[in-house]
C-alpha cells in the first residue's frame, strides 16, 4: 500500500506540487494522488491558526509557479507550470473547442476580451443569469435573455469542461468579508485563460512534440511517481 508523509503547511503542499507536476485535490483511481490523502483531514477543511488546505490554494496561484481548476474528472487540482505546456498540447486535442458547444465557446470569448473575470461577471456577461433559472443567449442580442430553466447548472458545466479542455483556468478567489475585515466563506473563482495569467505559447514550450507524445511524458511521469498504479487508471487522470 502506498503512503506518502504527511504535509501540514503550505509550504510543503506548494513544494509537492512542484515535485509531482500534477496534484488533484481529491481521491481518485490512484491511491496516494490526492490533497485528499497527503493532507491530515483536520487540514482540509477544518479551522485551523494556518488555514486549511482549501484556503492555501489562493495564496498558492499567487505565487505563480502552478496553475490551478478543473482538471482531473472536473475536480479541482494543480498543475506545475513545467508541466503545463505538456498539458495543454494533449487536453486540447482530446477536448477540442469545436465540441465544447455554442455556449461554451461564448464564455470563452467574453473571457478573453476581458483577461480575467470572477465567475458571477463572467456569468451575466455570457448571457446568462445569477440564478439557476437559465436565460438562453440571444446572440442578436445579449442583452435580450430567453428565459429557460437550465441556466444555472448549464453555465457550471460548460465552464467546468473549458477547464478540462485547459482553455480556462482559475487565477484567484475573491472573499465575503465580515464587519471585522476577516474573509469568510468558500470564495469566489476568477477566471482567466492560461495564455493570459502566464503570457506563453505552450505549442512552443513543447519543444515539437506531438499532443500524443505530450500525453506519453505524462504517462511515464506519473508511473513513475506510483509504479504501482496501472496504466488504466492514469490515463484515466490524464484523459
Amino acid at each position: 500500500m502506498f503512503r506518502e508523509p504527511t504535509i501540514e503547511t503550505q509550504e510543503q503542499l506548494e513544494q509537492r506540487i512542484q515535485e509531482w507536476g500534477f496534484l488533484p485535490f481529491f481521491r481518485n483511481g490512484v491511491e496516494g494522488f490526492s490533497i485528499e490523502e497527503i493532507v491530515p483531514e483536520d487540514l482540509l477543511f477544518g479551522d485551523n491558526e494556518q488555514g486549511n488546505a482549501w484556503e492555501w490554494k489562493g495564496p498558492i496561484i499567487r505565487h505563480w509557479q502552478c496553475v490551478y481548476g478543473k482538471f482531473f474528472h472536473r475536480k479541482a487540482g494543480y498543475v506545475s507550470l513545467d508541466w503545463l505546456p505538456d498539458f495543454m498540447n494533449w487536453r486540447r486535442l482530446h477536448y477540442p473547442l469545436v465540441e465544447q458547444g455554442e455556449g461554451a465557446r461564448h464564455i470563452l470569448e467574453v473571457l478573453k476580451e476581458n483577461d480575467s473575470m470572477l465567475s458571477k461577471e463572467l456569468k451575466v456577461a455570457s448571457g446568462f443569469s445569477r440564478s439557476r433559472k437559465r436565460k438562453k443567449i440571444n446572440p442578436d442580442d445579449l442583452n435580450t435573455k430567453i428565459v429557460d430553466r437550465k441556466n444555472g447548472p448549464a453555465f457550471d458545466s460548460l465552464i467546468a469542461g473549458l477547464q478540462m479542455g485547459t482553455y480556462v483556468c482559475i487565477a484567484d478567489f475573491e472573499y465575503e468579508m465580515t464587519k471585522k475585515g476577516n474573509p469568510y466563506g468558500w470564495g469566489v473563482a476568477l477566471y482567466c485563460t492560461p495564455e493570459a495569467m502566464y503570457e506563453f505559447d505552450y505549442r512552443k514550450a513543447v519543444d515539437g512534440r506531438t499532443p500524443y507524445q505530450s500525453r506519453q511524458r505524462i504517462m511515464e511521469h506519473i508511473i513513475k511517481l506510483f509504479p504501482d498504479a496501472s496504466k488504466h487508471q492514469i490515463g484515466v487522470i490524464i484523459g
